[in-house]
């Protein structure tokens, strides 16, 4: 690779668009470099896209499991020789990839501008963040079970390094945050935002053994040692959905609602009649809120038009001619056309997450990114516990998570979903309670532990504080 600093290459001539700006890298004998660490679906969704993209180059891909990693390449179309660099050196050399074990010696790796963190494991993502930031390298967190538990902490310490710390575009919440700059870069207020997923108030009792009853409802999975329960059953039983909302609120400055999310049935063309303040007729206990809309009734039926898979945002119109503009110009508005939404059907997760990395190496920018710790997701008994049980965290047997507001989780103490792992509980905690740090046994060194102790510290003024 040649010696220049890709950072210091100026356009020749006016560059407005990421595609552009790769191009010129490319043209200059210097592609953006990436290291991913964790070759799991969206990982290798990303690999299936980034051997096609100009100007990138996949220096290092790093798995604990490295026949799977190699596996998963080969899938996303991967020719074998591409991945078959015998060191990281030699893959800046030949510009080909490295597959392997070590994560700390991808980031480590002077010529990697961007890591990419996609285990979904919150201890392995922090870890890694804090390695990279050190390193001068550029994260997008994929991991976003680690941003809901650190994320406010991590970007300011990359903010300090002067590298970017971005949530990963094709994932929701940020093109839920880009929905939010939108607006507001237009001059709107912002009433509420979010998404859309399958939900009935039974699913936050679903476990690993059970969520086979529900999947097959709507899913046709031939195959079911294809996939892991225990992960699918962390978006059916609620939790993914506290997580995605508590990264948003952190990064646009939107909030929880007091108790959380209410999962209103709603199709994409009722969302600024249902995510609107109740006062308005709508469910919203205020504006500025996040909420997720459930694609189905509380009968159990489909709502047609749904928006599952999909994105939103509920504006408000000020004046009457910004409200009769709504109408014009086909946006959705509700009863009254006061409030109008906005909305994007599907996500492609890691097939779109080119647009982080690029976003972070060409424009020294994030696609979405902690602004302070407004919410927390909280574990949640599933069921009565035990005095003794060991918790099996996200998606697991014992605990769900409840997205709710920072300060009062730091009020009363309440145990983080993402340390809901590996953990015994000292008491029993009856079904439907909250749990707290006093409820289990700690391991203050642990990494996460230490990481989310210092967040409350350093973040916790920011706790409850809105920028609508």
């Amino acid at each position: 690779m040649p010696a220049s600093d890709p950072k210091k290459i100026v356009a020749g001539r006016s560059v407005v668009n990421l595609f552009q700006k790769l191009v010129e890298r490319e043209e200059a004998g210097l592609p953006v470099t990436v290291g991913v660490i964790g070759a799991g679906k969206f990982g290798t969704m990303f690999l299936a896209q980034a051997r096609l993209t100009r100007g990138l180059h996949v220096v290092g891909v790093a798995d604990l499991d490295v026949v799977r990693a190699r596996r998963q390449l080969a899938a996303a179309g991967w020719e074998e020789e591409r991945s078959t660099a015998t060191s990281l050196a030699d893959a800046i050399e030949t510009r080909r990839t490295h597959v392997g074990p070590d994560a700390d010696a991808l980031i480590a790796q002077p010529d990697v501008e961007v890591i990419v963190e996609a285990t979904g494991v919150p201890a392995a993502g922090i870890r890694h963040a804090l390695a990279a930031i050190a390193h001068g390298k550029h994260v997008v967190m994929v991991n976003v079970e680690a941003d809901a538990l650190a994320g406010p902490l991590l970007a300011r310490a990359a903010q300090a390094a002067g590298v970017v710390y971005s949530l990963a575009w094709g994932d929701q919440p940020a093109l839920i945050c880009e929905h939010v700059d939108w607006a507001r870069a237009c001059g709107f207020k912002v009433i509420s935002a979010g998404k859309g997923t399958r939900y009935e108030p039974h699913y936050h009792a679903s476990t690993p053994d059970t969520v086979w009853d529900i999947l097959d409802k709507y899913l046709s999975i031939a195959d079911r040692g294809s996939i892991n329960p225990k992960m699918f059953n962390s978006f059916v039983d609620g939790t993914k959905s506290a997580i995605e909302m508590t990264a948003v609120c952190n990064a646009t400055g939107l909030l929880p609602q007091s108790d959380g999310l209410a999962f209103p049935p709603a199709s994409r063309f009722q969302l600024a009649d249902v995510c609107k303040p109740a006062r308005d007729g709508g469910t919203l206990e205020t504006a500025g809120v996040t909420e997720v809309v459930s694609s189905v009734n509380r009968q159990g039926r489909d709502v047609p038009h749904h928006l599952a898979l999909g994105t939103f945002v509920v504006i408000e119109g000020e004046t009457e001619y910004a409200r009769r503009c709504f109408r014009e110009y086909a946006m959705l508005p509700d009863a009254s056309g006061r409030y109008a939404a906005l909305y994007r059907p599907i996500h492609l997760i890691g097939l779109e997450l080119g647009i982080s990395v690029a976003s972070a190496a060409l424009r020294g920018e994030p696609t979405g990114s902690p602004t302070g710790f407004r919410s927390d997701v909280v574990a949640t008994a599933k069921r009565a516990l035990r005095r003794g049980e060991v918790l099996d965290g996200e998606g697991g047997f014992c605990v769900w998570g409840k997205q709710t507001p920072a300060a009062r989780s730091l009020a009363d103490g309440l145990l983080p979903l993402g340390l809901a792992h590996g953990v015994t509980l000292l008491r029993d905690v009856p079904e439907g309670a909250a749990l707290r740090w006093a409820d289990v046994t700690i391991d203050e060194t642990d990494i996460a532990v230490k990481t989310r102790r210092e967040m409350e510290a350093s973040c916790g003024e920011t706790a409850g504080a809105s920028a609508r």
